[in-house]
């Protein structure tokens, strides 16, 4: 008998999504193609690095609230740009001013800015705080198992370990490791970080991971809003797979049609 696999609802705080696309709001020529983009790959969350974007705390300036409405997509403010723990907690909480008591957050603490590579003991320690404040955290993390476990004790709703480094576009760099987080995760995993093009992103889906959350792939393509569609498609076509289960690998070939009653 075959090993079925049931699709189930893509779920965060409490909050079920049609889309399993997760999408960053940086390094776009301006206001314009990012809405272009986002509207393209059909993302409900938009990830939005708040050191960095106005939200209404520079008034007088654009504000990407107006071109992405919150009663339209999930803001998901990030820490992008914070290299230690206490940072990292003063800019979620700056969020949750801005934004109304929004408690969803991704929490990202860089070890350096040549890799931003997460510093896994800083973004342990933020997380502990973060939780403990009502935060809903995701969880930008490297891709050691046992990271992600302790980040999920701890009581983060989503791991996000890296594929490659951030902008890379390396694709997966350690299928092993993130397919140990997938078989002992018991919250969501979502790929984060080092997607460059549609098949890296079908390539996470198949293995199991609930989301991908990208940026660079999509912004800094050649056509950034036909490259979003085309990874809308891959997230769609990675979770159909994973879910209809692919063929056993074989050395040799096999006839796709069976060699009894051939005519002779």
């Amino acid at each position: 008998m075959s090993n079925v696999r049931s699709d189930k609802p893509f779920t965060l705080a409490g909050r079920t999504f049609q889309s399993r696309l997760l999408v960053g709001t940086g390094k776009y020529r301006d206001m314009e193609e990012t809405r272009l983009a986002i509207e393209a790959s059909g993302a409900e969350i938009v990830t939005v690095a708040v050191r960095r974007t106005n939200l209404g705390q520079n008034p007088g300036e654009p504000n990407l609230l107006d071109v992405l409405p919150p009663d339209r997509y999930t803001i998901l403010p990030n820490t992008a740009g914070c290299y230690d723990a206490v940072e990292a907690v003063r800019t979620c909480r700056l969020a949750r001013e801005l934004l109304d008591g929004h408690n969803l957050v991704k929490l990202e603490v860089l070890a350096d800015q040549k890799t931003l590579f997460p510093n896994v003991i800083e973004t342990i320690k933020a997380a502990e705080v973060l939780v403990k404040d009502g935060f809903d955290v995701m969880v930008y993390t490297s891709d050691d198992p046992i990271i992600a476990r302790q980040l999920a004790e701890i009581g983060c709703i989503a791991v996000m370990p890296l594929a490659g480094l951030i902008g890379t576009g390396l694709g997966i760099c350690n299928p092993y490791n993130l397919r140990i987080i997938l078989e002992e995760s018991k919250v969501p995993v979502l790929v984060d970080a080092g997607v460059g093009t549609a098949s890296d992103a079908t390539i996470a889906m198949e293995m199991g991971c609930e989301a991908v959350l990208m940026n660079s792939a999509i912004a800094h393509a050649e056509q950034p809003v036909m490259m979003a569609e085309a990874m809308k498609h891959a997230i769609v076509a990675g979770r159909l797979a994973y879910l209809a289960g692919r063929m056993p690998k074989k050395l040799y070939a096999s006839a796709s049609s069976p060699l009894d009653g051939l005519i002779k």
